[in-house]
């Protein structure tokens, strides 16, 4: 009986140590963060657009720093050039004539800091989604919402997706990515669940076309941020670049991707 006393109380002896870590993290110089997103709504001229520039910053810091005082220009290949103007300085940069072009090749120039950045991309179609089907059995237990989003994808030809779902819960927008080599010419869907999504919430489904090196780029950085992607003692992952290069110093490479879509949009309400 004295051994189990004498075992438990150096149980809870051992429970109420507790030693502060501190752990130093190296901080690297600030990068430019590039949220440059084209988005042509169908049956919508398209002409108010914007780009959000911004700044890396350490680990544990929340706060978002703006890239203020930069020149902003998309450049597309009939030479039309459309500036993009800072508003208060947000590090949020508009343009109000821009022109949309299916298949148009389009030019990002971005001078910050004294360094020019470049990116170009194509402005790519999407087709329109037919119709949202309901299914109140699924998951696991049987018991979630799921939503699949049809489309009907263009046979004989290369075509790539990216679905944005946003429901009424306070959860980070679901993202998805897909392309056709197997399914070319079928109609296929693009895939929504949420285990506290119920009757009456609003979700709203998009769909872009995008470029084969914007799905590559997509397909790497959501397999590298979902639940799935490995346990503590995985290989890291490795920083995901996108198409915008630094001129100036390539060193200092940027984050962040130039991409053009047309888009398609449902507002859709769960029964």
């Amino acid at each position: 009986m004295k051994r189990t006393i004498y075992v438990f109380m150096m149980f809870i002896l051992f429970l109420g140590c507790e030693d502060v870590i501190d752990v130093n993290l190296n901080e690297a110089q600030p990068r430019l963060v590039i949220e440059a997103s084209i988005n042509w709504l169908k049956n919508t001229t398209g002409n108010e657009q914007n780009i959000k520039l911004s700044l890396s910053s350490p680990f544990y810091d929340d706060d978002i720093v703006p890239a203020n005082n930069a020149t902003v220009i998309i450049t597309d290949e009939n030479n039309t050039t459309f500036i993009f103007t800072e508003n208060n300085e947000t590090g949020i940069y508009t343009n109000n004539n821009f022109i949309p072009a299916i298949d148009r090749t389009y030019t990002l120039t971005i001078d910050y800091n004294n360094e020019v950045y470049t990116a170009t991309e194509t402005l790519k179609s999407v087709v329109p989604i037919d119709y949202v089907e309901q299914n109140n059995d699924g998951g696991f237990a049987g018991e979630d919402i799921e939503l699949k989003a049809y489309y009907t994808d263009p046979a004989n030809e290369d075509n790539y997706y990216f679905f944005e779902f946003i429901s009424d819960i306070p959860v980070t927008p679901t993202l998805e990515v897909y392309e056709d080599e197997f399914t070319n010419g079928n109609q296929i869907f693009g895939y929504y669940t949420e285990e506290d999504l119920e009757p009456g919430d609003i979700v709203t489904i998009r769909n872009y076309g995008v470029s084969q090196q914007f799905y590559e780029f997509m397909f790497i950085l959501l397999q590298q941020s979902s639940d799935e992607g490995g346990g503590p003692f995985e290989t890291q992952p490795a920083t995901v670049r996108g198409n915008c290069i630094n001129q100036t110093n390539p060193e200092n490479y940027p984050y962040g991707y130039f991409r053009l879509s047309e888009v398609d949009e449902i507002i859709y309400t769960v029964e």
